[in-house]
């Protein structure tokens, strides 16, 4: 079974930097994709960031040029450098791992708030 856990969340003013980490635990699969996504209060969750395995990288338009998505795979960590954080990031931020047969593993998410 396996289990992710996101950890790094927290309060932040506006311009500041966080990072994400997503810890691995259980049983190894191979993963196809890897990525995070956020929910807002009264919203939908979307899509921030993705690796697609091995090292394709995707972004939303809001956080290019500021998130950078990265993964160890020695580690089964995959990590979210958040800078020039504004207030519309604020959300939950969840973990998502792809492996083979399109099975999907969600975290439980970390709460990330940027003040003004």
């Amino acid at each position: 079974q396996v289990q992710l856990v996101e950890s790094g969340g927290g309060l932040v003013q506006s311009g500041g930097s966080l990072t994400l980490s997503c810890a691995q635990s259980g049983r190894l699969f191979t993963i196809y994709a890897m990525g995070w996504y956020r929910q807002a209060p009264g919203k939908e969750r979307e899509l921030v960031a993705t690796i697609n395995v091995p090292d394709r990288t995707n972004y939303a338009d809001s956080v290019k040029g500021r998130f950078t998505i990265s993964r160890d795979s020695a580690k089964d960590t995959m990590y979210l450098l958040m800078n020039s954080l504004k207030p519309e990031d604020t959300a939950v931020y969840y973990c998502h791992v792809v492996v083979h047969g399109g099975i999907d593993y969600w975290g439980q998410g970390t709460q990330v708030t940027v003040s003004s």
